[in-house]
């Protein structure tokens, strides 16, 4: 694959870190591995041996449950980057855990303590739920250890609440939803709508969302009326009581951030009643994923606007097709966006380690993390992703596209299409808005 293999060495040769692909059948630093996926719903040890290991990963992600698809992806592109990183000699041998957040804060947290004392781990990663990744985070603040978030988004984590031992590589609610404005800007002046309406997940990162995409309308002088704003639990079964005082009060967009099956089932709903005939609905956070454009069949309801963190068909690049082609052909089925970001997460580990040499070197760490470089399945052509020294955040452009038929990534009969694309630093919090949201001049 001398596609992706050229890009990783270009991605990675500042250290001296070379990625050769070798997914079916490699050896793994002596040690005979193979990528076959399992169904797993509980601990699961990856990579190098403990007493061989350069560093231990331990990383939480939900395998039962409502969100354990986000988990499986997560484990399968743990697995790949393993694969990749094992074809270099040079490479950090990297001994990854990863067990069932089972998408519980408390729980999380006394799993990552485990993993601290017990296990040994140097760094965690991973995280779904950003009540959970928020939880955790404040512990890696506590405990002085490294947390690499891979998927959860609340802007909070790494504004309000960003400390020194945080990062992301995965977009945020800010990011997504700065881009989100930027598209309904573009929409105002299209159709002259101004009545606007959210429903999200009552809890941290719904309400960040909302919060976070008032301010960019603000930001961008989107003049607009709120209708309403609904907050369903966390894996709502019913959402009929929402749409019934939606199609009572209703509003020209609507903007939803429920993700994964909460996202199905709304659509499911709603799509028996008139409400995609009265409104635009919007998600642009999570509302593109693979396995929800698989969701909406041949014929999916009128007017939707969609994106994700990572789509299977942008941007069209050599890097995003061998990363979904080959995903495709370890597993039988398309990614979701979360497994880009726990690939990113493990070889953005495996730079920094490189570049530092001893991943005990905790500041070091930090400081290797700040700024570095690498580029992603998610970069469009020219572009290489890299980690905000401030905020630690990942800073990647944004896709918003609708639904089109397409046939390429079955089962999904639609892909999103009509792209709209926001560069990445555009997107960027200003530094005024991260010290006021901070409420003080950087995170300590």
């Amino acid at each position: 694959m001398p596609g992706l293999t050229a890009r990783l060495r270009a991605a990675l040769c500042a250290s001296g870190l070379t990625v050769t692909l070798a997914f079916s059948m490699s050896v793994a630093h002596g040690n005979e591995t193979t990528i076959n996926e399992t169904t797993s719903v509980g601990r699961v040890e990856l990579g190098a041996h403990v007493e061989e290991a350069d560093a231990t990963i331990a990383c939480l992600y939900p395998m039962t449950g409502r969100s354990a698809s986000y988990g499986r992806d997560s484990i399968v592109a743990i697995r790949m980057a393993l694969e990749e990183l094992a074809t270099d000699p040079e490479a950090p041998r990297l001994r990854v855990i990863v067990d069932d957040s089972r998408s519980k804060a408390s729980f999380s947290v006394r799993m990552a303590e485990d993993f601290i004392e017990q296990d040994k781990a140097n760094i965690l990663c991973g995280i779904v739920s950003s009540g959970v990744g928020m939880a955790v985070s404040r512990l890696a603040r506590q405990r002085r250890t490294i947390l690499v978030g891979t998927d959860h988004a609340s802007s909070r984590a790494t504004l309000e609440e960003g400390h020194r031992y945080y990062f992301r590589v995965s977009s945020d609610t800010w990011h997504s939803h700065a881009a989100g404005a930027r598209y309904l800007q573009e929409l105002q002046q299209e159709s002259g709508w101004r009545k606007i309406a959210f429903l999200g997940p009552d809890y941290e990162y719904g309400r960040v969302a909302w919060r976070d995409l008032q301010e960019a309308l603000d930001l961008y002088g989107v003049s607009h009326e709120v209708t309403g704003s609904y907050w369903p639990k966390l894996y709502e079964p019913d959402y009929s009581l929402y749409i019934q005082s939606l199609l009572e009060s209703p509003p020209d967009v609507l903007v939803v951030a429920l993700w994964g099956g909460d996202f199905t089932a709304f659509i499911d709903q709603a799509r028996t009643t008139r409400l995609f005939d009265l409104m635009r609905v919007a998600n642009f956070d999570t509302g593109g994923d693979y396995e929800s454009l698989a969701a909406l069949g041949e014929t999916p309801p009128e007017g939707l606007i969609l994106s994700a963190r990572h789509h299977v068909n942008w941007p069209d690049t050599a890097l995003n097709r061998q990363f979904v082609s080959r995903f495709h052909e370890l597993t039988g089925r398309y990614p979701n966006y979360s497994a880009q970001g726990a690939w990113a997460g493990i070889l953005i580990i495996a730079k920094a380690i490189a570049l530092v040499g001893d991943v005990t070197d905790t500041e070091a760490m930090v400081e290797a993390l700040e700024g570095l470089e690498i580029q992603l399945p998610k970069d469009p052509e020219g572009y290489v992703s890299y980690i905000d020294a401030t905020t630690h955040q990942i800073i990647q452009a944004q896709a918003i596209g609708t639904p089109v038929a397409s046939q390429e990534y079955p089962p999904a009969r639609v892909v999103l299409g009509n792209w709209k694309v926001y560069d990445a630093e555009s997107l960027k919090p200003s530094p005024s808005l991260i010290e006021r949201r901070r409420g003080r001049s950087g995170g300590g």
